[in-house]
């Protein structure tokens, strides 16, 4: 399958996807997030890859949502968050070791895709939000609830409700990341990371993830009904409409708050 907004390239056993929107700093829309799912799937498939990175270039790992492209099919009714859950839940169903090589931008639907990684590696540029609030809307993809259960309830809320970023190092100290590497040194980390537990027998590699992410993903399934819930609220509320416009116009929104 050719890509459109990510390139593939593989060392030896070790998969690497790259965001590839440079122009947008890697923001996210539909079509990117179900080339990503759908080359995971590929991976998961393929007997001589061991693990995979995910990266994004210096500037940004990823940026946000897409929010011109989100408007448009909002406009014309092709909008549907489902399908964005739907990747989201195929990245969450990969079997294999998936790591993070995040630097600049991780926002919004960014950091929701860099947390479905089971090791974040993040560059000492490296910064972490949830800007959603400033649309109108929240964070979705069980980011509400996962943030909660790594960063604890206080600083995660005021990561949703202020929108305020954290950097690598404060990201580092709430156990957001899994460390911090200078920014020239990020990818071959990664690349060693992924070479040292290729190295490990392959059966036992993916039972250990599956043990690790099982209790969380049974906490989740309740408050990821709840985030859905209220996003879709959100989504059909007029100052969402009209935040979407003001960003697109650059100009104050003018919220109703009804």
């Amino acid at each position: 399958m050719d890509y459109k907004f990510i390139s593939i390239e593989n060392k030896d056993n070790i998969g690497i996807i790259k965001l590839n929107r440079p122009t947008v700093f890697n923001a996210i829309n539909e079509e990117m997030l179900y080339e990503i799912a759908h080359q995971l799937g590929v991976y998961d498939t393929n007997n001589e890859i061991a693990a995979v990175i995910i990266k994004g270039n210096e500037t940004a790992f990823a940026a946000g949502i897409d929010i011109l492209d989100l408007h448009e099919k909002q406009e014309k009714g092709g909008f549907i968050l489902s399908d964005y859950y739907k990747s989201f839940s195929l990245i969450e169903d990969f079997n294999k070791p998936l790591i993070a090589a995040v630097s600049g931008y991780t926002l919004g639907i960014g950091l929701s895709l860099a947390m479905t990684c089971d090791i974040i590696l993040a560059a000492d540029n490296a910064q972490f939000g949830l800007p959603e609030i400033s649309i109108g809307i929240i964070p979705g993809f069980g980011t509400t609830q996962k943030l909660r259960q790594i960063i604890g309830k206080p600083k995660a809320a005021e990561m949703i409700l202020t929108g305020r970023a954290l950097s690598a190092e404060e990201a580092n100290e709430s156990g957001l990341i899994s460390r911090i590497v200078p920014l020239v040194d990020l990818e071959n980390e990664a690349l060693r990371i992924a070479k040292q537990i290729a190295s490990f027998p392959r059966i036992a590699v993916e039972k250990a993830k599956e043990t690790i992410n099982t209790p969380q993903q049974r906490i989740l399934e309740s408050g990821i009904d709840v985030e859905n819930r209220n996003i879709q609220y959100c989504l059909s509320n007029s100052d969402f409409r009209e935040a979407i416009a003001a960003f697109i116009e650059k100009r104050a929104s003018n919220n109703k708050n009804q």
